[in-house]
């Protein structure tokens, strides 16, 4: 069998295509494209995805529809977050797509966009039963504890890359205060969450994750061979911020290359997540994963099947 997996997110659009091994049930990925269209925003401002990134949720829907005629789907999965979910507009964006590609659009809860961001990120992991991931998205972050597919927390919190960037960031490089502000609002999100329930495992999923892994390993171009299974340490974030706080986004692009291309405004806010999220629960090291929403929602609809 073999399934398209969309995942529309804030900032970007990515598309799996996976074999299934049904007897196991192993995904093996075919095609990983990713585009960053950004179509959430300025959502949470007006509470509407505006007529240009229609268009451009268009373009990129259209481009992965050829990709997906030619790999002669089975199936196709499309998943839409937190953007779909502030957007009042969503139901209209539901039938375009509908009409335009005869494809369904499954606008998920912050629950299952956890769910989903978890079951991906260990669909590939057998060295630790208990796992704690972290999905950085562009308008909410989800935390997620589980043993191998059983989830026992989830939380998801109404902070991202770009509605951090957008709310607070209003310099670049940002003002202290304007970091300041930021931290306190990421604090009092964290919490109220259980500093104790950090498990075996730390697994960091997502276009924030997988820039910082590149960071680290210095590459100008994203390899999924090297950047899966990499690690990240706390110490590793802190000075990437330290560097990222200094630099214009046009400074970030040039020092960082292709890579970072799309993501050099928002990459200081999602790093600054993460290093926050790292201190609160006193985590020394994270794992990382290029595996996410779109794995997780091919994981859920095989669970389903049977």
């Amino acid at each position: 069998m073999t399934i398209a997996s969309i995942d529309i997110g804030t900032n970007t659009i990515l598309l799996l295509i996976a074999e299934i091994i049904e007897e196991s049930q192993k995904i093996i990925p075919i095609v990983n494209v990713y585009r960053m269209p950004r179509i959430g925003q300025g959502t949470k401002a007006t509470g509407r995805i505006n007529t240009g990134k229609m268009t451009l949720l268009l373009e990129v829907l259209k481009e992965y529809d050829s990709i997906i005629k030619n790999h002669k789907c089975d199936k196709v999965i499309l998943t839409g977050t937190n953007a779909f979910r502030m957007a009042k507009n969503t139901p209209e964006i539901i039938e375009f797509i509908k009409k335009h590609f005869n494809y369904d659009l499954n606008v998920v809860s912050g629950d299952i966009e956890a769910e989903f961001a978890y079951l991906g990120a260990v669909s590939k992991l057998d060295e630790f039963n208990t796992s704690m991931v972290i999905d950085i998205g562009g308008s909410s972050t989800e935390i997620i504890v589980g043993e191998s597919n059983k989830i026992s927390f989830k939380k998801s919190l109404q902070l991202g890359s770009v509605s951090a960037t957008e709310q607070f960031l209003v310099h670049s490089p940002p003002l202290k205060f304007e970091i300041k502000n930021l931290r306190q609002e990421i604090k009092r999100l964290f919490s109220d969450i259980d500093k104790r329930i950090i498990p075996e495992q730390v697994v960091a999923v997502a276009g924030t994750a997988t820039t910082l892994a590149c960071m680290k390993l210095g590459l100008f171009e994203f390899k999924e061979d090297l950047v899966e299974k990499s690690s990240i340490s706390i110490q590793d974030i802190k000075c990437m911020i330290e560097e990222l706080s200094s630099l214009t986004p046009p400074g970030i692009l040039n020092k960082n290359g292709p890579v970072m291309e799309g993501r050099e405004d928002i990459i200081f806010a999602g790093a600054f997540i993460l290093y926050q999220f790292m201190q609160h629960f006193g985590i020394e090291i994270i794992a990382v994963s290029t595996r996410g929403i779109r794995y997780g929602a091919i994981v859920k609809y095989l669970t389903n099947l049977n």
